[in-house]
């Protein structure tokens, strides 16, 4: 069943099946609600399922202000409201791990699964900076040397150069929200967490690294760590076997 509500002015829209306990899938940034359709076959077997499109993504209205991580995580907040659910499950792939540690820390909650999650803001190197900031004063000089016109044309083709396909695959305003989420660290709220909390990764993830893994289980009290050989940022994807059978192991314990 197809959901909407109102949030700051936002259409949100996500969807509702099964029955049972309630589970939240939150899918990851440049994705929306259909990423994660193998995982939410697998929780329908045994919970009701809320599937969300974060704002922004799929069929939920982009944003009009700069978002971060706490007004993504108001929004869920919102809708357990609207929808009187009470202790739910969280699974958070990617960027929705970031809400799921979030509203997890200061929200009652069943259990937290966090896959190949964001929330350990990464170590830049010194080549990450010269993109940024040579970047930023690219933006800053090139009208002053080809005018308003010619420089847009050159400024464009240096992002596309240093930016992520995330970050240039976006809209004005979904990069601004991209850089401001990226940057905030969410280690500090780890500890707060009291659900138990099972961490799935894929070993081979370039985007949010095993260590960030290691970093979560860490400092969450309650947490244990499942990892996966051969895969990638969406391990979900890459070995759905093995990851169904730990996810139904987890849900049903």
């Amino acid at each position: 069943m197809d959901k909407y509500i109102q949030f700051s002015g936002l259409k949100f829209h996500y969807t509702v099946q099964g029955e049972g306990k309630p589970i939240i899938l939150m899918h990851g940034w440049g994705c929306n609600l259909s990423t994660l359709a193998s995982v939410e076959k697998v929780a329908l077997e045994s919970h009701k399922v809320y599937n969300v499109d974060f704002p922004g993504f799929g069929s939920s209205q982009e944003p009009d202000q700069v978002w971060g991580v706490e007004q993504y995580t108001q929004l869920i907040e919102a809708m357990t409201r609207e929808e009187k659910i009470d202790n739910p499950i969280l699974l958070g792939h990617s960027f929705g791990g970031r809400v799921g540690i979030l509203y997890a820390s200061r929200n009652k909650v069943d259990k937290l699964i966090l896959v190949d999650a964001a929330g350990v803001k990464p170590r830049r190197s010194l080549k990450y900076y010269f993109k940024v900031y040579s970047y930023k004063l690219g933006k800053k000089l090139m009208p002053l040397i080809y005018g308003k016109a010619g420089a847009q044309a050159r400024i464009e083709k240096m992002r596309a150069k240093r930016g992520s396909s995330d970050y240039n695959n976006a809209s004005p305003m979904m990069r601004s929200i991209l850089s401001k989420v990226v940057n905030e660290d969410l280690k500090h709220y780890m500890p707060q967490i009291s659900a138990p909390t099972l961490l799935i990764w894929g070993e081979n993830d370039t985007a949010t690294p095993i260590s960030d893994a290691k970093v979560m289980e860490r400092l969450i009290p309650n947490a244990g760590l499942v990892s996966f050989p051969g895969c990638g940022h969406y391990s979900f994807l890459d070995n759905p076997i093995q990851f169904a059978a730990v996810l139904r192991s987890f849900l049903n314990s």
